[in-house]
């Protein structure tokens, strides 16, 4: 008898169907559950030769100093130098303001600033530095003095003191000494402590203006500091100043000057007995902190060597000891 039945048609599952796709499809292509296969297109920003900063900040000085003084021109290059970046290269850019600084192609270093400064980035204390320092160079005064009144009605207090040095230094090469006083009494409604370089443009601008008495009070309220820092072999050292010794001299002569320090060191040593041996380092010369530098090196490494052998000798003298313990139970 026959019997007639409806078969159902074979339907393969989601699983099978995306796995005879994946085999039919090349491998270029990603198989997508509403759109079907899209092709992969390959990054072409990501390139496998990556150059330094150094190569590129020396490409970029290059492509600077062959252009002209023209505004247009030279933003057009710089731009289309960095048109290809993911992010501004401001590493690069920092680097060659460095460079450019220091073979003194001052306005090279303002144009490359100001467009930097123009695009948002590296706005820090050390791009308006080296800024100021470039206009003032290139005797553009005006500019420089815009810049200074603009950072420091920003800034005020937290205004770095490197800053009121240079504007001094600025103002005392052109003899402009009413600017520097106006400098100096902010410094002082701000609380600045003035540098030594400071102190002594104030004062060389009173002895030559025959104000006598204000010399004298500037140089009794900012006295020089007795002690200077250098680094000798990678270490700190203090060392005695020479302008304080200028200073004594002039007050008293070399002898008082020589007892009143030495004096002044045997109170520090009575006060500071661990600052002895720092004290009797920073009276000597260079050349002899560099022998006693070498000599207390070498104690180091004789000290360590013999701590060494110590460790090694105790070492070999347990294990004889644990090896005859070994075979005394051998033995027994």
């Amino acid at each position: 008898m026959l019997s007639l039945r409806y078969c159902l048609p074979l339907i393969p599952t989601r699983l099978e169907s995306i796995q005879a796709s994946k085999k039919k499809c090349p491998r270029s292509y990603i198989i997508c559950e509403q759109k079907g296969p899209r092709p992969r297109y390959p990054r072409v920003w990501k390139t496998k030769t990556r150059i330094g900063t150094v190569s590129k900040a020396a490409k970029l000085v290059d492509c600077v100093k062959g252009l002209s003084n023209v505004k247009e021109e030279v933003y057009g290059a710089l731009d289309s130098f960095v048109a290809w970046d993911l992010e501004f290269p401001l590493i690069t850019v920092k680097k060659a303001l460095r460079t450019l600084e220091h073979q003194q192609e001052w306005k090279r270093v303002i144009q490359v600033s100001k467009w930097m400064l123009n695009k948002g980035q590296g706005r820090t204390m050390g791009t308006y530095f080296i800024l100021l320092s470039a206009l003032a160079e290139d005797e553009r005064l005006d500019e420089a003095e815009e810049l200074w009144n603009k950072l420091f009605m920003r800034y005020l207090e937290g205004m770095p003191r490197k800053f009121f040095d240079k504007m001094m230094s600025i103002y005392y090469k052109r003899d402009m000494h009413d600017k520097m006083f106006e400098i100096f009494a902010d410094m002082e409604e701000l609380g600045v402590q003035p540098s030594v370089s400071i102190v002594n443009m104030i004062g060389t601008v009173f002895q030559h203006r025959g104000m006598v008495d204000k010399y004298e009070k500037l140089k009794a309220k900012y006295p020089p500091p007795k002690w200077e820092f250098r680094y000798i072999k990678g270490k700190r050292v203090r060392i005695r100043a020479k302008h304080y010794r200028e200073y004594e001299n002039e007050k008293g002569g070399a002898n008082k000057a020589d007892a009143s320090l030495d004096g002044s060191s045997e109170m520090d040593d009575d006060e500071n007995p661990d600052e002895s041996s720092n004290e009797e380092e920073t009276s000597l010369s260079s050349d002899e902190f560099d022998d006693e530098l070498d000599n207390q090196l070498s104690r180091d490494t004789n000290s360590s060597n013999g701590n060494e052998g110590l460790s090694r000798s105790s070492d070999e003298a347990a294990f004889a000891s644990y090896q005859q313990s070994m075979e005394l139970d051998d033995a027994s």
